[in-house]
């Protein structure tokens, strides 16, 4: 654990109290917790201006056939991450988090380059749309994880507590910003060349990276070897994340609720798609649809993020701030129960993505402050990317299962009712166990 700062400046202002009772940042944290805001957006930004292409490409490819893109993300997935334990093994923190990045720049500006000459030749492009696909369900679980990592690996447990909210707003406002920017360009300049727009900002990420490890090196110079600046590759087995996920409770608890928020997640994605391909019949109005969508879950997410997360953790605890999200899915699946119609899918697709990122993602992020560094990069890694998508083949196939035996829209809405009630018990349990360990760090001088 890195990050040892001190208390408030003893030369606060009252306008320096005023933004830390607000937004938790201290004087002496602004540096960095502005460059975290900032990489943060550009992520985001860089992903929500693509994601709409990724939904129009699944329509394209047919809803039937979203089971079976959904099992080669897993596999692609499963692929990622084993080459990401290797690397993470071998190299440095600060020599692979900026290629990271630079690897999917470059895979952006190739699909760029393909797309567009397949719509100039006029060419079918639905392979070409199944492999986007695929990459992107990737794509966007590897940047966001990797950021995590590097976040909890430079802020102390108390501080991730004050700040991680404030933070995910910097994503949950670039991601408001990438929506807006394909829903106004989409159908002037086509989709096809949205990912050159989606790769320039992604970009300035690499610069985030640099200013938040020279940030580190000047603010612990004395522990240098400790930190994300340090020479030493984190070492170990490539694949301790998944050792280490099933020899602990903990680990696999979060995993449940990655899965089951997969599967809740993964009924909506599905719902949607089968009704939206007959109500829209233009790719690029669709897009601009999807689009719309991500912005308004992300104007959800930005005020609960700034505003609201923090007071919540704070005074209620981390067990509390992750029921909300079930309650949410409780809620919206019973209603979707009795309207199961475009619209009441798209508002609950909203509501529940809105209160994820602002309420269940920072406070689940925050439960790898309690672990070793090993586990915040590894363990992290696999339960943000293989195990999520291995929670999107099960939920796919689970639906697909579902409708087969007859259950329609509203049917299978009944059956995800329980399952998001077992999902806030186990929110409750994280909560406590997350006390639990953080209470022996402190027992041992960790802060």
């Amino acid at each position: 654990m890195i990050g040892r700062m001190t208390a408030a400046s003893e030369t606060e202002t009252p306008a320096d109290s005023l933004v830390s009772e607000i937004f938790g940042v201290r004087r002496d944290e602004l540096v960095a917790a502005a460059w975290s805001f900032v990489y943060f957006f550009c992520v985001l930004s860089s992903y929500y201006i693509i994601r709409p292409i990724r939904e129009e490409m699944a329509v394209g490819s047919g809803p039937n056939t979203i089971p079976l893109l959904f099992v080669g993300t897993f596999v692609v997935t499963i692929i990622g991450t084993s080459v990401f334990g290797w690397v993470a093994s071998r190299f440095p923190r600060r020599t692979f988090l900026p290629w990271v990045y630079l690897f999917f720049i470059v895979n952006m500006l190739i699909f760029w380059v393909v797309f567009s000459g397949a719509r100039d030749a006029e060419q079918d492009y639905v392979w070409l749309g199944r492999v986007f696909f695929v990459w992107v369900s990737v794509f966007n679980l590897f940047v966001v994880s990797v950021f995590w990592s590097f976040m909890a690996d430079i802020y102390t447990r108390e501080q991730g507590r004050r700040m991680f909210g404030v933070i995910t707003s910097g994503g949950s406002i670039g991601a408001l910003a990438g929506g807006v920017v394909t829903s106004s360009l989409v159908t002037v300049i086509g989709f096809e060349n949205l990912p050159a727009i989606s790769a320039a900002i992604l970009l300035f990420s690499i610069i985030c990276i640099g200013r938040l490890k020279h940030w580190v090196h000047r603010k612990h110079e004395d522990e240098i070897e400790e930190t994300v600046e340090s020479e030493k590759p984190l070492g170990g087995n490539p694949f301790a994340g998944i050792t280490h996920l099933f020899s602990s409770n903990y680990f696999l608890a979060i995993s449940l609720m990655s899965i089951v928020a997969s599967l809740l997640g993964t009924a909506l994605y599905m719902f949607r798609a089968e009704l939206i391909e007959t109500a829209i019949l233009d790719p690029d109005v669709r897009i601009q649809f999807f689009s719309n969508m991500n912005v308004a879950s992300n104007v959800l997410a930005t005020v609960s993020q700034m505003f609201l997360v923090k007071q919540v953790v704070t005074r209620f605890g981390i067990g509390r701030a992750l029921f909300l999200f079930p309650l949410a899915s409780i809620i919206g699946f019973a209603v979707l129960a009795l309207d199961p119609t475009l619209m009441a899918v798209a508002v609950l697709d909203v509501v529940r993505r809105g209160l994820g990122f602002g309420f269940a993602k920072p406070s689940t992020d925050m439960l790898y402050s309690v672990v070793t560094p090993e586990e915040k990069y590894k363990t992290k890694n696999a339960i943000d990317t293989a195990i999520y998508r291995g929670g999107d083949v099960v939920g796919t196939w689970t639906i697909r299962l579902l409708s087969v035996v007859g259950l329609g829209i509203a049917g299978i809405a009944v059956v995800m009712v329980p399952v998001a009630m077992a999902s806030a018990v186990v929110a409750l349990w994280l909560g406590r166990e997350y006390k639990r360990k953080a209470k022996a760090l402190r027992e041992i001088g960790v802060q």
